[in-house]
């Protein structure tokens, strides 16, 4: 089963290496090596994530992720959007941001790696406030067990009041628009942080609209995943969920190289695929409900990303400690939750 969850991602991955060596030699297959790496490295809570949804999909809207999904990824997120942006912030078409991308100026012009990187404030308001809408959603929602109890615990009966999480994520973005964010910015960071919390509104809804109560708290049967209508608004809530994962990796991607072809092989056909697989492996072996606080501890580096989004409006956050933040906190879970399992094995059988 593994090799058939990633031998595309292998298949695919090669044939980035071998398009970005024709494009650019060995350095461009280095570059596109190393950024599909940090992707990986980065998107394991994505995954995870991302899982808690799939498995609630049938086996028709998992596919359409592990394939339109990815040429989203691919060529939405890793190479039109950074497209786009130069598009809207500076006037200029899809075809002459290319240009601009592929051709750096040497008079002294605007690069298209300042134009994107100009424009992150939108992209961080806006993608911090809808990652943060998902964590406090988490975070106040009813749950049986809690990992970091001394924190969630409490927070539960905050939760009861439904509002609770829009309340609290205006509150953090009217203090980042205001304490954080250079003054100039203040009323860019509202727009982009208000309608981040209303996509993640909309289509979370849509996703609740079309749910399917399942029979069991253990997770979906057969009959109970998600078809049709409502399978695609889920699809739909995975894609936007990875786009708000994206944008500080695209963005950190700059730091590397500005080339949107290596960026776009790197991010998007290895780094994307891989996630993608690795997403699947987690429904198929059931791992979220072997491993109970693995979970949790994505969600709070979810949260973490949040706040390092909207932290990153006044100051430079590295990848590094993104990475490393996302990182400790799912490794934490997972630890918790091997204790937990083996304690409640040996209960058991000593019952």
């Amino acid at each position: 089963m593994t090799l058939r969850i990633f031998g595309m991602s292998f298949v695919v991955s090669i044939a980035a290496l071998v398009a970005a060596f024709l494009y650019g030699g060995s350095t461009a297959v280095l570059l596109t090596l190393v950024l599909g790496v940090l992707e990986v490295s980065l998107s394991f809570d994505n995954a995870v994530i991302n899982a808690t949804v799939l498995q609630r999909m049938s086996d028709f809207w998992q596919r359409m992720f592990l394939t339109i999904g990815v040429i989203i990824a691919v060529f939405g997120m890793r190479l039109a959007f950074p497209l786009g942006i130069v598009w809207l912030t500076a006037g200029l078409d899809p075809v002459d941001a290319l240009h601009l991308a592929l051709n750096p100026p040497t008079d002294g012009s605007p690069t298209y790696e300042s134009i994107v990187t100009a424009a992150h404030p939108q992209i961080a308001s806006f993608g911090g406030m809808f990652l943060l809408m998902l964590f406090l959603g988490f975070l106040f929602e009813d749950k049986e067990l809690t990992w970091l109890s001394w924190i969630e615990r409490p927070l539960l009966r905050i939760g009861r009041l439904r509002e609770a999480p829009v309340v609290v994520a205006l509150t953090i973005l009217v203090l980042a628009a205001t304490l954080v964010a250079p003054d100039h910015d203040t009323s860019t960071v509202m727009v982009a942080g208000v309608l981040g919390v209303i996509t993640y509104i909309v289509v979370n809804g849509l996703g609740r609209l079309f749910h399917i109560e399942t029979e069991s708290g253990d997770g979906p049967t057969a009959l109970a995943k998600a078809t049709g209508r409502a399978g695609f608004f889920l699809f739909l809530y995975l894609e936007v969920l990875d786009a708000s994962f994206s944008f500080d990796g695209v963005i950190g991607a700059f730091a590397i190289t500005a080339d949107p072809i290596i960026i776009a092989l790197g991010l998007g056909l290895i780094g994307a695929m891989f996630v993608r697989s690795l997403t699947i492996y987690l429904v198929h072996r059931g791992t979220l409900s072997e491993y109970v606080f693995l979970e949790h501890g994505a969600h709070w580096a979810i949260g973490a990303l949040a706040l390092l989004l909207l932290y990153s409006l006044g100051t430079e956050v590295p990848e590094t400690v993104t990475g490393l933040i996302g990182l400790v906190l799912i490794l934490a879970s997972l630890a918790t939750s091997i204790v937990y399992r083996r304690r409640n094995h040996t209960e058991g059988v000593h019952i």
